[in-house]
């Protein structure tokens, strides 16, 4: 049997999970978040794999760069990732990872990009499916009147990202 090594880190955001898979970050999530059975499930069951808590090198490296990011010194993550879902999901959470830093988009936006933009709502699950938060950056999805919606952190916790993001990164090329 694989193993998915997991660490817990707690930040001033949230307490987060953090696992690796053959040197690979294959989640970044928040702990108590209403989908974590889910999200754990999915990934047990795609890598074939048993969750044992203890460290890596990538979970290392990955707490160094969170905090250096809630630290609003570090703009881009260098972590290597393992996404674990269909094709689908996979194009979806592509897609997020081009939203840049400091903006937002929608789900009517990321499905366009995908080329389906009638899968607005197989979009919104996808986005809520995501096992690597921050680095797949899913709280930079709002609604398409601007409102902030849905998050695995909770909404307050989205908003004070992006207002991190939008202060991190004001005045600075995109």
């Amino acid at each position: 049997m694989n193993t998915i090594s997991f660490q817990y880190h707690k930040t001033k955001y949230g307490e987060l999970v953090l696992g690796s898979f053959e040197d690979k970050l294959c989640l970044l999530d928040f702990r108590y978040r209403r989908m974590r059975k889910t999200v754990d499930d999915r990934l047990k069951k795609g890598l074939n794999a048993q969750c044992v808590e203890q460290s890596s090198d990538i979970i290392e490296e990955t707490k160094k760069q969170l905090d250096e990011y809630f630290g609003m010194e570090r703009r881009d993550f260098d972590i290597p990732l393992l996404t674990v879902g269909t094709d689908f999901q996979k194009r979806v959470w592509g897609a997020l990872q081009e939203v840049p830093y400091g903006s937002t988009s929608t789900y009517l936006d990321l499905a366009k990009k995908i080329g389906d933009e009638k899968a607005v709502r197989a979009v919104a699950r996808a986005n809520g499916a995501n096992a690597i938060g921050i680095i797949i950056p899913c709280h930079r999805i709002i609604g398409s009147k601007g409102e902030l919606i849905g998050y695995g952190g909770g909404i307050a916790v989205k908003k004070r990202l992006l207002k991190l993001e939008q202060n991190l990164f004001v005045g600075q090329a995109q």
